[in-house]
């Protein structure tokens, strides 16, 4: 299975299986080194954080499950009309 790429703003995934464009399950693992700052109640808020490593391990489209068939397509090269939300409020399809 190769390594999943995140979108851009010019590409999206899609599952090529099913045709899905807006539902997957995305596994990540993220290591940051975070500045914490505790007020006198004991309260903490993080004010500065630095991403060290962000890797997506693995995207499933949540359709049909399966995380072999997801491609990551240019915006213009998928399907308007297989995606939920250019439907319009009738439960219709846009266009």
């Amino acid at each position: 299975m190769p390594t999943p790429t995140l979108p851009t703003a010019e590409s999206r995934w899609r599952c090529a299986r099913c045709g899905n464009l807006t539902r997957f399950d995305v596994t990540r693992r993220t290591r940051t080194v975070e500045f914490w700052h505790f007020d006198l109640p004991g309260e903490p808020q993080v004010e500065v954080s630095e991403r060290l490593d962000d890797v997506v391990e693995r995207v499933r489209c949540r359709w049909c499950e399966s995380a072999d068939d997801v491609e990551l397509v240019l915006r213009t090269d998928a399907d308007p009309q297989a995606d939920p939300q250019q439907a319009d409020p009738q439960g219709g399809r846009a266009g």
